[in-house]
C-alpha cells in the first residue's frame, strides 16, 4: 500500500504536463513526484478515444507497480476526456485527479461575457468536453477552437533556442500557429463584443503565453488549470491522510523529481531544464508496453 512518503504520479502525452508538474511542486514542496511523458505515442489530441484509454490504463499500471504513487494526476485534458471515468472504476481507492478545460474559472471572471476557449481537437470534440458546454451554454457567448498541431509543434520547439522575445510572433513555428488560430477565432478585447477570456484548454499552451499575449492584447485574461489542480490534489491528500509530512520526516533520501520518457529523452531534457530548472540527470528514458 501507498505510504506519506510515497511519489506522487504526473503523466501526459509529452512534455505539456510540466506546466502542471510546476505547479504541483510549488504548492506542494515537501511532495516527491514521478512525472511520465509519453512521447512515443503524442500527440494524444489527435489520437483516437480508444488508443488514448488504453495508453492511460497502462501507465497507470506502470506508476503503480513500478514506482508505488500514492496518487495520481492525469495532466492531459485530452486523457481525462478519454479515460478519467475507466480509471477510476479500475483504481478506486487510488486519489485522482483529472484535467478540463477550465470554462467555470473563466466564467467567474469574464466581464463581457465572451469567452475564447483554445485546446486538442481530442478535447474539444470529445464527449465529456460537449456535456460540460452544454451545462454552460446559457452562461456566455465561446469560441471553440481546436488548434491542430500546436502542441506537437511546442514539443518540438523545445529543442531550439530561446527566441527573442522582441521577435515577430510569426517568426516561430508555434507563433504562426497561434497567430491562425487566434485570427480564425475574432476579437479579443474588454469591449461589448469582445473575448475578454482566453481558457488554455491544454497544458502545453502556457508555455506559449508570451505568443498569445502579443496576438489578443494586455486587457485579456488567461486561464489555465496548473494551480487549480494542485489545489485539488493536496485537498485528496490529506483527506486520504497521505500528505507528507511538512518537516519533511517521511521523505526518503531519493530525489524529489523523477522525469520519465517513452521517448527521445534529450527532448525532455531540454523542457526541463527550459521551463522547471531541473537538471539533465533526473530525465530517464522508459518502455510502458
Amino acid at each position: 500500500m501507498p505510504q506519506a512518503s510515497s511519489p506522487i504520479g504526473v503523466f501526459d502525452s509529452g512534455v505539456g504536463g510540466l506546466s502542471v508538474l510546476r505547479a504541483l511542486l510549488a504548492a506542494m514542496p515537501h511532495e516527491r513526484f514521478v512525472y511520465l511523458a509519453d512521447s512515443a505515442n503524442a500527440p494524444y489530441g489527435e489520437r483516437g478515444d480508444a488508443f488514448v484509454a488504453a495508453r492511460t490504463h497502462a501507465i497507470t499500471e506502470y506508476l503503480r507497480e513500478q514506482h508505488h504513487i500514492k496518487a495520481l494526476v492525469v495532466a492531459c485534458n485530452t486523457a481525462t476526456a478519454a479515460a478519467i471515468h475507466e480509471v477510476r472504476s479500475s483504481h478506486p481507492e487510488l486519489p485522482l485527479v483529472g484535467l478540463e478545460p477550465a470554462i467555470k474559472p473563466a466564467l467567474a471572471v469574464t466581464k463581457t461575457g465572451h469567452v475564447g476557449v483554445i485546446g486538442t481537437r481530442g478535447t474539444l470534440t470529445s464527449a465529456k468536453f460537449g456535456k460540460l458546454m452544454a451545462s454552460l451554454a446559457d452562461q456566455a457567448h465561446f469560441v471553440v477552437q481546436p488548434c491542430d498541431g500546436l502542441a506537437h509543434a511546442i514539443e518540438r520547439s523545445v529543442a531550439l533556442p530561446v527566441t527573442d522575445q522582441g521577435s515577430p510572433v510569426h517568426a516561430t513555428e508555434t507563433g504562426a500557429l497561434c497567430a491562425r488560430y487566434v485570427q480564425a477565432m475574432g476579437s479579443f478585447g474588454t469591449a461589448p463584443g469582445q473575448m475578454d477570456t482566453l481558457v488554455l484548454g491544454c497544458t502545453h499552451y502556457i508555455f506559449v503565453a508570451h505568443e498569445l499575449r502579443a496576438l489578443v492584447g494586455p486587457g485579456v485574461q488567461f486561464i489555465e488549470t496548473g494551480e487549480p489542480v494542485a489545489r485539488q490534489t493536496r485537498r485528496l491528500l490529506e483527506t486520504a491522510g497521505l500528505q507528507a509530512a511538512p518537516d519533511g520526516a517521511v521523505v526518503t533520501d531519493a530525489p524529489r523529481t523523477r522525469l520519465l520518457t517513452t521517448g527521445p529523452v534529450a527532448m525532455l531534457q531540454a523542457a526541463a531544464e527550459r521551463w522547471l530548472g531541473l537538471p539533465a540527470d533526473c530525465c530517464e528514458t522508459v518502455s510502458v508496453p
